[in-house]
């Protein structure tokens, strides 16, 4: 299945670790949880960010189903960079690592990219997505980067 990379970059006025910790949800989980409610109200994560761990990205849908992402963190650099390599998919408590649904998102990475220029951060953002949710992607990325540079910038 071919996936299209998309990139997107926002300045956010904040020193780097601030925004990698917010972003992350490290100090506060609830900051991870604002700035993806863009993706998906309920949106957070069961796991750790360390390297090599395996990581959930869940959800609850308008039925009430709990799904998400299986992913692994490929690579963690402290305040620098955050790779997380998808592998699977969620359905209810129990995870599907094969399957026609799981193929089109198996091996996408999400790459995240944090620099300081004069105290300004610059997140770049890097991720592999299926066809049919690049118009998705495209609109709900934006904003819910406008949303972390405000949680950043309080």
């Amino acid at each position: 299945m071919c996936m299209k990379k998309l990139q997107f970059d926002i300045k956010i006025n904040a020193p780097v670790d601030k925004v990698y910790d917010v972003m992350l949800g490290i100090s506060n989980i609830s900051t991870y949880e604002q700035w993806t409610s863009l993706f998906n109200p309920t949106s957070t994560y069961e796991g750790s960010w360390n390297k090599g761990d395996k990581i959930h990205f869940i959800g609850v849908d308008e039925n009430g189903e709990k799904g998400g992402m299986v992913s692994e963190i490929a690579e963690n650099i402290l305040n620098r960079f955050v790779s997380i390599r998808h592998y699977g998919l969620l359905k209810g408590d129990k995870e599907i690592t094969e399957g026609p649904e799981v193929e089109k998102w198996a091996c996408g990475f999400e790459n995240y990219t944090f620099d300081e220029i004069n105290g300004m951060s610059v997140l770049s953002v890097e991720v592999e997505t299926p066809d049919d949710f690049i118009d998705y992607m495209n609109q709900s990325y934006p904003l819910a980067l406008v949303k972390l540079k405000e949680i950043c910038e309080q």
